[in-house]
């Protein structure tokens, strides 16, 4: 990577603050194809009402969202660690929404930020993470490197920002 890259937590008011940063960042991983629960057309009036919802989910201690900023204040990418899930699986913690911008792929980002995520899912006292991608993604690719195990396939599981029908897979890994 050329520039350096911090990594840190976004509070409620940081996410209402950096909204328009992060909207770029989902609509650009949308409209490049990123089976992120999104279709296509996406409009950023999309991005501008998911991020506010997941600034009130943080509000609630309900997750935590992790940014990747440049140098240059420039975010380039997140994910979510979602943490309120029922009483019987205070050890474990949901990943959602690894999200890195176009410009910022292939730059080891993406990696910093699953490994500052795990850091945090253990300081919280998590053991057990889960996470779903489109089968035969990139990302299902990245994943396995990252030493996630794949627990299985569901068919038909979503649609692809495009429509196309896919399968989900479902990945742990213990922490």
């Amino acid at each position: 990577m050329t520039s350096p890259l911090r990594i840190f937590p976004l509070s409620h008011h940081d996410i209402l603050q950096r909204l328009p940063e992060l909207s770029d960042i989902l609509v650009d991983s949308v409209n490049g194809g990123a089976s992120v629960s999104f279709m296509l057309p996406f409009h950023p009036d999309k991005a501008v009402a998911f991020w506010q919802k997941v600034a009130h989910s943080v509000a609630a201690n309900e997750r935590v969202v992790l940014a990747a900023e440049l140098a240059d204040g420039t975010l380039v990418g997140t994910v979510q660690l979602i943490t309120d899930l029922p009483e019987n699986q205070p050890h474990r913690a949901e990943v959602a929404k690894l999200l890195v911008h176009s410009r910022g792929r292939h730059q080891g980002i993406a990696r910093r930020l699953m490994s500052v995520l795990e850091r945090e899912a253990v300081a919280q006292g998590k053991s057990v993470l889960v996470l779903d991608t489109a089968t035969g993604s990139g990302a299902e690719g990245f994943y396995q490197q990252c030493g996630w195990q794949k627990a299985g396939e569901i068919p038909r599981y979503a649609l692809m920002p495009d429509g196309e029908m896919t399968a989900t897979s479902v990945y742990y890994k213990f922490v």
